[in-house]
């Protein structure tokens, strides 16, 4: 099932994404960059969190994760997304990521959409959840959110901070019984 043999290919691919159009400095949009993506994909692909397996972009923007996991054989990737210009970019990047890798519709079917605020995601189970929140700097607590809804999904959570937040996501984990494994 996985189509990218590196992570500097996988890099590539992700690199030539469309982006957003318009951002919502609200939402905290900004675009994910395609090499710092590509790590940490390829780390959660090396430690079997992504190949045959379901992983969830919450927040996915314009799709770059999702995209790379579904990249690295991932069975589904669902992308949520509150704001539908955003959605419609992502879905635009997978069927042209589709196209691209020459998979005639196989990789695009093995994509899900959801328009919807994550607090609305009631009753659904991943096996991974990789995501880029919002930092919380526009709307206080909005990376709280995020956090939850992603360790109330999966029991394997990656996920990007800023690093002086490390205390915080510390506490958070110890009081919510997840665990940091890697920084």
């Amino acid at each position: 099932m996985t189509r990218i043999g590196s992570k500097s290919k996988l890099a590539i691919v992700l690199s030539k994404l469309k982006g957003f159009e318009e951002r919502n400095v609200s939402k905290e949009q900004y675009e994910m960059d395609s090499e710092a993506g590509a790590s940490s994909l390829w780390n959660a692909y090396i430690l079997g969190d992504i190949e045959g397996k379901v992983v969830y972009d919450l927040g996915c923007g314009t799709g770059i994760l999702g995209i790379g996991a579904l990249l690295l054989g991932a069975k589904k990737a669902v992308f949520v997304d509150i704001d539908k210009k955003a959605l419609d970019i992502a879905k635009i990047n997978v069927e042209n990521t589709d196209y691209t890798m020459g998979s005639d519709g196989l990789f695009a079917k093995r994509a899900e959409f959801v328009h919807s605020d994550i607090s609305k995601l009631k009753g659904v189970r991943a096996d991974a959840v990789i995501h880029n929140p919002p930092f919380g700097t526009k709307v206080k607590n909005a990376d709280r959110e995020f956090i939850e809804k992603a360790i109330d999904i999966a029991h394997i959570v990656y996920s990007f901070h800023k690093s002086e937040t490390l205390a915080f996501l510390e506490r958070f984990c110890a009081q919510n019984g997840a665990k940091i494994t890697h920084i």
